[in-house]
């Protein structure tokens, strides 16, 4: 048919944190506008769609940065110059909303950087954003040809956020996520003792919507159908006071994993303005010197460089808020 053309090559998606945990179908059909549902069945059902290069069925469910293979696919002409128009509209909007910022620089060479992230700023616009730490890096180093995110954190948390200068590294280390190869531990200090035995949380995460359309997740039991695996490994690191100071490392990356883990084992994270204690939250952010954000940093981030192959480990200290708050805290045995 003359309002029908083909794509012109195989397309790889990337699933962010607002995917993660969809099934495939319903994936597809939101990323592929303008080509008939039947045939987005027809191509998992032969196996032309993978997953991390494995077949896979139309009700799988979607991690963070998983790969999908999207074979060339017929398209509307018409769907296809709205969702072009559409896309062309947003980058200009973003880009003239976005003002050059440049963020502090833990590493950096010809394949990628790794960036302090501050709380606050959101990685990327998008869901009521203008615009996020990767607009404003963009606009702040005209001359880069390639800047993309590797992976992502939430607008509320601090620390090591990685941007690819060039596809090969990007490619890279999303690999290094997606097969769970790299290191990420966090800080996070949570109200009370937390128990020295209590080493491993593996609750099952289900990710839900509120009436007005927020996303949150919570624990479920380990027979729950709509449960995703979740894994987060916690060690002690400080008592301080009334509190205990956390090193956490996850090994799935969950939307919200950490902050619900640890409020599923009645600790939330001090200040998490979503699954924290709000009281207490309100008292921290009244008192002199007291705590005004959420208290979780991307801390250290260890991974394989993308080009030597040499072992790397990334640290970035606390923030000088959060430096400034556990430092007011009574170190305990």
């Amino acid at each position: 048919m003359k309002d029908i053309i083909g794509a012109a090559s195989v397309r790889r998606l990337r699933v962010d944190e607002n995917s993660s945990g969809q099934r495939l179908d319903n994936f597809l059909l939101r990323e592929l506008k303008g080509v008939p549902k039947t045939h987005i069945y027809r191509i998992i059902r032969s196996g032309e769609v993978r997953v991390n290069k494995g077949r896979a069925s139309a009700d799988t469910r979607l991690e963070l940065d998983d790969e999908v293979r999207v074979p060339p696919v017929r398209v509307s002409e018409r769907a296809q110059a709205k969702a072009e128009q559409v896309a062309q509209g947003a980058a200009l909007v973003a880009s003239a909303a976005a003002p050059a910022r440049q963020f502090d620089v833990l590493f950096e060479d010809d394949a990628f950087i790794a960036v302090n992230k501050p709380a606050g700023v959101a990685v990327h616009g998008g869901s009521g954003v203008s615009f996020g730490v990767i607009e404003q890096l963009r606009m702040a180093r005209p001359q880069a040809k390639f800047l993309e995110l590797v992976h992502r954190l939430d607008r509320e948390t601090s620390g090591i956020l990685l941007v690819a200068k060039k596809r090969s590294a990007l490619n890279h280390l999303q690999d290094q996520f997606r097969q769970r190869s790299t290191g990420k531990t966090y800080l996070a200090l949570v109200k009370g003792a937390w128990p020295a035995n209590k080493k491993v949380l593996d609750k099952p995460l289900y990710k839900y919507l509120l009436p007005d359309g927020e996303r949150r997740v919570r624990a479920v039991a380990k027979d729950d159908p709509e449960g995703m695996p979740s894994l987060t490994l916690v060690q002690i690191r400080q008592r301080l006071g009334d509190y205990t100071l956390l090193e956490v490392t996850i090994k799935t990356g969950r939307t919200h994993q950490i902050r619900v883990h640890l409020a599923s084992e009645g600790m939330p994270i001090a200040g998490d303005d979503k699954y924290g204690d709000f009281e207490l939250n309100k008292a921290l952010a009244r008192q002199s010197g007291g705590l005004k954000r959420m208290f979780l940093h991307a801390w250290r981030l260890r991974c394989t460089h993308p080009t030597t192959g040499q072992a790397m480990e990334l640290l970035c200290p606390l923030a000088p808020e959060l430096q400034q708050f556990a430092a007011s805290l009574p170190e305990t045995p």
